[in-house]
């Protein structure tokens, strides 16, 4: 579990084909940037851009995860060189500053824009549409590993497409030490559902009949 408060900057500095034709995904080599490594094992969990993955390498200073060809089929910001939001797996002595995060990314989303508003900046992403009985007003969404509110939100059909499209206000520290200063209109965002709402959700389908029996 993670907390959606980024720790650190990282920086994809080589990505490998693994072995097994082009069906298989890619080993990262990862700068961890100020993220401390010490306390971090082999086997470990770190939440790269929001998605969770398996430490397999590291030094002082790096660590190598292998991401598989499923994994960059459903995410973005994993398959080339750049900066990466990185946070280690929370333990149950740490503060939960952000919201319950489980780093499993349930869609891509596309930034509409991003523009400054006063000293901030607000970001408009579109989300897939199955996504949007999810996105709700103050509710709470990942977007590349960063918990974020939402401040507004609207279901829209955009050539025939039907969408959610949210919106959401960037603090300038958030800007400062996240990769979403990077954000551009048509940039592929990873977007993660808030935790509580996935069950609720999954309750209301149930049908009551079924929990009875």
């Amino acid at each position: 579990m993670f907390t959606g408060i980024v720790a650190a900057v990282g920086n994809i500095n080589s990505v490998s084909p693994l072995a097994g034709g082009p069906d298989a995904g890619v080993r990262l080599q990862i700068d961890a940037g100020g993220l401390p490594l010490l306390d971090v094992a082999l086997g470990d969990s770190i939440a790269i851009n929001g998605a969770c993955m398996t430490v397999v390498e590291k030094t002082d200073t790096a660590f190598s995860v292998d991401v598989s060809r499923e994994s960059l089929s459903k995410t973005a910001g994993l398959d080339g060189l750049g900066e990466v939001n990185l946070e280690k797996a929370l333990t149950l002595a740490e503060r939960l500053g952000g919201h319950l995060v489980s780093g499993h990314v349930d869609g891509l989303g596309q930034v509409h824009s991003f523009e400054p508003v006063g000293e901030s900046r607000e970001l408009i992403v579109d989300a897939p549409q199955e996504l949007a009985r999810f996105l709700a007003y103050k509710g709470s969404v990942v977007v590349n590993g960063v918990s974020l509110t939402v401040n507004r939100v609207e279901d829209l059909s955009v050539d025939g497409v039907k969408l959610c499209r949210f919106s959401i206000n960037l603090i300038p520290h958030t800007i400062d030490v996240t990769t979403l200063k990077h954000l551009r209109a048509g940039s592929k965002v990873n977007l993660e559902i808030d935790l509580i709402a996935r069950y609720v959700e999954r309750m209301l389908s149930v049908s009551p009949d079924l929990i009875r029996s």
